[in-house]
């Protein structure tokens, strides 16, 4: 059996990085968890990732590259491009929302305040994008 695919997440709070750390074990998703805490980092993590992780999560509000730019560099990068990429982000902001999907967001999720909530939508997101959905091949 392959080894599974890692998921990025670029998350700059301590706590939330804990939180969606936290849910996704809870959830029973085994992939392991590459965090960047920076847009520059979350970039040099995918540019040179072998294989590519199986989905990237992505806060909006960022250090040194704010996301939308880590959205717009892994769009416009032939081995990138094709990345599933959620965004989760405390924005609700409509042009937040709006400029994601312009770039190429797969999803956009809103981190709920709750802290049940979270833990709950954080999992489901886990799941899907390991167990559910179909991922690229490797070698793209």
């Amino acid at each position: 059996m392959a080894t599974p695919r890692p998921i990025l997440l670029v998350e700059d709070n301590p706590d939330d990085e804990r939180l969606t750390l936290r849910a996704l074990r809870q959830g029973k998703v085994t992939n392991p968890i590459q965090v960047a805490r920076n847009g520059e980092e979350a970039l040099t993590v995918l540019f040179s990732a072998d294989p590519l992780p199986t989905v990237v999560l992505l806060d909006l509000k960022l250090p040194k590259i704010d996301g939308l730019e880590v959205l717009r560099r892994i769009r416009g990068h032939d081995r990138t491009r094709l990345l599933p990429v959620v965004v989760l982000t405390s924005s609700s902001e409509e042009r937040d929302i709006v400029e994601s999907y312009s770039l190429g967001a797969n999803s956009y999720v809103r981190k709920p305040v709750d802290f049940d909530q979270f833990t709950n939508a954080i999992s489901q997101l886990g799941l899907y994008w390991v167990l559910i959905n179909e991922p690229l091949p490797e070698s793209l």
